[in-house]
């Protein structure tokens, strides 16, 4: 049995200036995207691409500052809506204080692509196309931003035997019984798994849309599992079925990944250079 070792948040402290753990973890995923986005320039069918439609540097930028602002948009507006609605209508200035925490994974998914398709629409490229193109960059931000939770000892797991040798005591939760480290099972699963996985299928050559399928359906799925290891929220607790609002949330991710697959895997093949419409 461990105990989770208390690290402060602050990682630097230059006068009034404080630079948090949990920024840098933001950073960090934001390097990440820009490194792999490089890369996936050179993956079909983005490698092969010319005329207009080409996909440069210029691409990854603009993509990796709408999808930041897509991040924080819809992460704290999902929030608000999923998770607390009859607070905020309430209190609807504290709609900004982000400060305060409260990000959601299924609000921010949603704020991306409305950049996805912001994007697209203002350079004339099929959205789906785009969505392959970002999925497979995503997942290592996703385990950065599970470390940043760590690190803030938040987050914690549902109580484990303690016989499990990996069992952590988180003190700041109010009890002293052995906990899941959930926060790693999430960083290993929708990071690390997810990563690999995506990566190696989006290597080769797919049908437009299944690659951004492939990542609704895995990070659904692996999110789903973890989310029987992860304390739900106090003020949700868990709901129908015995889910927390996680699940409930992933559910029609996979669903839609899944229709999205085999809506992909009938459509015709078409040259590279001619933009597809999208549903």
């Amino acid at each position: 049995m461990l105990t989770y070792p208390h690290i402060d948040p602050v990682a630097l402290q230059i006068g009034p200036l404080a630079v948090h753990w949990y920024g840098l973890t933001y950073l960090a995923a934001f390097g990440l995207f820009m490194l792999l986005g490089m890369r996936r320039l050179r993956h079909e069918p983005f490698a092969s691409i010319t005329g207009p439609g080409a996909w440069s540097r210029r691409d990854v930028e603009d993509i990796l500052f709408l999808g930041v602002v897509g991040v924080v948009a819809g992460g704290r507006l999902g929030y608000c809506l999923f998770y607390k609605p009859g607070y905020y209508l309430t209190h609807p200035l504290e709609i900004f204080a982000v400060w305060q925490g409260g990000m959601s994974f299924h609000g921010g998914l949603l704020g991306v692509i409305a950049a996805m398709l912001w994007f697209a629409h203002s350079r004339k490229r099929p959205w789906l196309q785009v969505a392959d193109f970002v999925a497979p960059c995503v997942p290592t931000g996703l385990a950065a931003g599970r470390v940043g939770n760590f690190i803030n000892g938040e987050l914690w797991g549902r109580f484990a035997s303690p016989d499990l040798p990996w069992g952590m005591v988180f003190a700041h939760s109010g009890s002293m019984q052995p906990r899941h480290p959930s926060q790693v099972y999430q960083f290993l699963l929708e990071g690390l798994l997810l990563f690999v996985l995506l990566w190696l299928y989006a290597r080769r050559e797919r049908r437009q849309g299944q690659v951004a399928a492939a990542f609704l359906v895995g990070y659904g799925v692996f999110r789903f599992i973890a989310e029987y290891f992860r304390e739900p929220d106090a003020f949700l607790g868990l709901l129908s079925l015995g889910m927390s609002m996680g699940q409930w949330l992933c559910l029609p991710m996979i669903v839609a990944g899944v229709g999205l697959w085999v809506w992909a895997q009938r459509q015709p093949v078409t040259p590279r250079n001619v933009p597809r419409k999208s549903p």
